[in-house]
């Protein structure tokens, strides 16, 4: 078998091996119905028992309330960009925006398609390095939209925003299932799986009952709220195989003891590098203290030639995905939940080894 090395992809990024196991154990035939979980129609019992026990484990996991529905849509977090204004801001309404990166200010350019957008806090001035601790929120805003986790330039929302007015709408692509979420907050959470939940392929929402019948029924219906709540996701084909894995990784989830646990495991991943790196007379990081990711780790030499010997030479030693994005350059070390902390300290160790061959 190919030796597997340490993945530290910003996404699609490292699952958990036992998921990989399994699934692949899955492939030929799901369980022992002769047929394999990518061929299984939608429809049928035994996709069906997948796709319940998948959102029974993502409620449990989430303490989801029973007035909250769990969707899973099609068309990633760049879809939810335009279909939540679509559905929620209408032409002589505003919606507050809190702009923390790249993602975010896509989230912008679609939304003011359908509406007035305020953005009540940026923090583009400095590249995006830190999480504003102000805002000025509007007084009767539709709903407040924030990135929780900002993967390029590797920030994160300690906790949300305290918002006057409106519903909370979340992008956690990034950081979903990370740490312990309190859904009641929110009027609607949306996340790529392709980081902590699985392939890419499949978007989690969850929303609010009350907010699906806000929606317009005007707009195609593919891009309803309202469709996807009456059908179970399955208004059309699903991503079954998608579905399947999410409700693997889940069970994973809950084997290592929940989102409690998980938010322990990635602040003491983090804390290690975040640690050495602080200390390190070579490598220094780029987001402020109190706003550095869990999730995403960026840093730098300060020496873009130094950067390139660094990413290469750490690629042929088995660390692989750690070049930077062209955005704020140098490197990137994603700690999703599936990275092993062994992965943490065995870069730390080539870190150690490459910053004394400076000199």
């Amino acid at each position: 078998m190919t030796n597997r090395v340490y993945n530290f992809s910003a996404g699609p990024a490292v699952l958990p091996v036992e998921v990989l196991e399994e699934a692949r154990d899955n492939l030929l035939s799901l369980g022992d119905t002769g047929v394999g979980i990518m061929e299984h129609s939608h429809r049928g019992k035994a996709f069906l028992a997948v796709y319940h026990e998948t959102e029974a484990l993502c409620r449990e996991l989430a303490g989801i309330p029973d007035n909250y529905r769990v969707l899973f849509l099609q068309g990633g977090a760049s879809t939810q960009f335009f279909m939540v204004p679509m559905n929620f801001l209408p032409a002589d309404r505003t919606a507050d925006y809190l702009v923390t990166g790249a993602w975010s200010k896509k989230a912008v350019a679609e939304a003011k398609r359908f509406g007035a957008v305020h953005v009540a806090a940026s923090s583009q001035d400095r590249n995006f390095c830190y999480i504003p601790h102000a805002a000025s929120f509007s007084d009767e805003a539709v709903y407040t939209h924030f990135t929780s986790n900002n993967t390029i330039f590797g920030t994160q929302f300690a906790t949300p925003p305290d918002v006057a007015a409106g519903m909370l709408v979340c992008d956690m692509s990034s950081d979903i299932f990370s740490r312990p979420i309190d859904v009641k907050k929110y009027g609607l959470i949306y996340a790529g799986a392709q980081k902590n939940l699985g392939p890419s392929g499949v978007t989690l929402v969850i929303i609010r009952d009350d907010w699906i019948e806000r929606g317009p029924d005007d707009i195609p219906t593919m891009l309803q709220y309202r469709t996807h709540a009456e059908n179970e996701s399955m208004f059309n084909t699903p991503p079954t195989f998608g579905i399947y894995i999410m409700g693997l990784i889940f069970k994973w989830i809950k084997a290592q003891g929940g989102l409690s646990a998980m938010g322990e495991h990635n602040r003491d991943k983090a804390g290690i590098l975040y640690d050495y790196i602080d200390h390190s007379n070579l490598f220094s990081g780029t987001a402020d203290l109190d706003s550095r990711s869990q999730m995403n780790v960026t840093f730098v030499t300060g020496d873009a030639d130094v950067d390139a010997r660094f990413v290469s030479q750490a690629e042929v030693a088995g660390f692989s995905g750690l070049k930077g994005h062209r955005s704020v350059g140098g490197m990137r070390a994603s700690l999703y939940n599936a990275f092993p902390q062994a992965g943490v300290k065995a870069l730390i160790e080539f870190m150690q080894r490459f910053e004394a061959e400076q000199g």
